[in-house]
C-alpha cells in the first residue's frame, strides 16, 4: 500500500528536516504521497535557503523559525526565479505547472506555522505569512490547448475496447518469450486492472489498495479510499464486471492467496503473494499501451472516464463525485475535451 512504500521515504526526509516540519506531519491531514512530495519541496526550499545566505543554518535540521517569520515576499520571488532557472532530473527547466507544486507546498507549510499549529503555548509559530502575497505562476496552455492535447492521449469511444480487446488477443503473439509465462499468469488481472480504472476513474492508488470485501457486484458498487484516507462508495461501469468476474475466477488458483490477504489486485514475488504497487500498475499500463501504439499513463485512463461521462452527462458535479474530487474546478477541462461542438458552431457561421 501507499503507506507502506512512502513512510520510510517520509522518516527519511524528517531526519533532515527541523522538528516544526515534524509537527506539521503530524498534525495536517494529507495523504502519504502528498505529504512526501512536500517534504521533498521543504528539503530544496531550505536548501536555497541556506545555500543564498538567507539562513546561517550549518543544515536543514537547524533552519529556524525566526528566519521563515523574516522572510519578504522580494525572497520567495528570487526563490521563484531560482526554480525558474534550476534543470530538474529531466534537464530540462522547471514548467509553470512544476514551480506553482512548490509554490503550494509553501503555502500549505505557511499556514499551518501561522495559522493552524499548536505550539505549547497554545498559539501558532508566528503570524507573518508572506505566501499569503505570492500568486501562482501563469501557465502558457489555454484549457483548449489542453483539451486537444489530452484528448489524444485517450482512449474514449471504441478505442477502450480496442485496447482491453488488445491486451486479451493480440499481445501475446509479440510478448518477449521470456515474459510469455509472466504475462499469460497476470492476463486477467491485467485486463481486470485496466478495465476498472476506465470503467470507475480511480486513481491508481486507489485501484492498487482496493480490497476483495470493497467489491459489491451485485450492485455494481465500488468502495474505495481516496486522498486523505477518506472512504468513498462509487459506481463501476456495466461492460467493466465481466473483466472483474473473470479475474475473480482464476485469482484463487492463478496466485493461491491465503486467507488472511485482503487484497483485490496481488502479485507473487519469490514465492510470496501481496498486494501489487501503484508502480507495478503505472508499469503494466504502459507497457500494455505502448505495444497497442498509444502510451499513456494510468492517469489519462481516468481522464477517459471523466470525459466521456461528462460527454453523456453535461453535469461537472456528477463527474467530481465519480473522481472523488471536492469541487469541480478540476473538472472544467472536461468541458472543454471534446472540441467537435465547437467545430460544429463554427461550421453553421455565415
Amino acid at each position: 500500500m501507499d503507506h507502506d512504500r512512502y513512510l520510510p521515504l517520509i522518516q527519511k526526509e524528517l531526519k533532515n528536516l527541523p522538528d516544526y516540519i515534524q509537527d506539521f506531519y503530524l498534525q495536517t491531514n494529507h495523504s502519504v504521497t502528498t505529504i512526501y512530495q512536500y517534504l521533498t519541496e521543504f528539503r530544496r526550499f531550505f536548501d536555497w535557503l541556506r545555500t543564498s545566505g538567507i539562513s546561517d543554518a550549518k543544515d536543514n535540521q537547524s533552519v529556524k523559525t525566526e528566519t521563515l517569520a523574516k522572510l519578504r515576499r522580494r525572497d520567495i520571488i528570487l526563490y521563484i526565479d531560482y526554480l525558474k532557472h534550476t534543470p530538474n532530473k529531466q534537464h530540462r527547466t522547471n514548467s509553470p505547472t512544476s514551480i506553482n507544486r512548490s509554490i503550494n507546498a509553501l503555502r500549505s507549510l505557511f499556514k499551518f506555522l501561522t495559522v493552524t499549529a499548536d505550539t505549547e503555548n497554545g498559539q501558532p509559530y508566528f503570524t507573518n505569512n508572506v505566501m499569503l502575497k505570492i500568486d501562482s505562476l501563469n501557465t502558457t496552455e489555454t484549457l483548449n490547448y489542453r483539451a486537444h492535447n489530452l484528448e489524444t492521449h485517450m482512449y474514449t469511444g471504441d478505442r477502450k475496447y480496442d485496447f482491453i480487446n488488445f491486451i486479451k488477443n493480440e499481445y501475446e503473439k509479440n510478448c518477449d518469450p521470456r515474459a510469455l509465462a509472466a504475462f499469460k499468469k497476470n492476463k486477467e488481472r491485467d485486463i481486470c486492472i485496466a478495465a476498472l480504472i476506465l470503467g470507475t476513474g480511480i486513481r491508481v492508488s486507489e485501484a492498487a489498495n482496493i480490497n476483495i470485501d470493497d467489491l459489491h457486484l451485485e450492485d455494481a458498487m465500488l468502495d474505495v479510499i481516496r486522498k486523505g484516507g477518506k472512504r468513498d462508495s462509487i459506481p463501476i461501469a456495466p461492460w467493466t464486471l465481466p473483466y472483474i468476474i473473470s479475474y475473480l475466477k482464476v485469482r484463487q488458483d492463478k496466485y493461491n492467496p491465503s486467507k488472511d490477504q485482503k487484497a483485490f489486485f496481488v502479485t507473487q514475488y519469490h514465492g510470496s503473494v501481496r498486494r501489487i504497487t501503484y508502480n507495478s500498475i503505472e508499469k503494466l499500463i504502459k507497457k500494455y499501451s505502448t505495444a497497442f501504439g498509444h502510451p499513456l499513463t494510468p492517469h489519462k485512463l481516468r481522464h477517459t472516464l471523466a470525459s466521456e461521462l461528462y460527454e453523456i452527462t453535461k453535469d461537472q458535479v456528477l463527474v467530481s463525485q465519480q473522481l472523488g474530487q471536492k469541487g469541480t474546478s478540476a473538472t472544467d477541462l472536461y468541458t472543454h475535451v471534446n472540441q467537435e461542438a465547437q467545430k460544429d458552431a463554427l461550421r453553421k457561421l455565415k
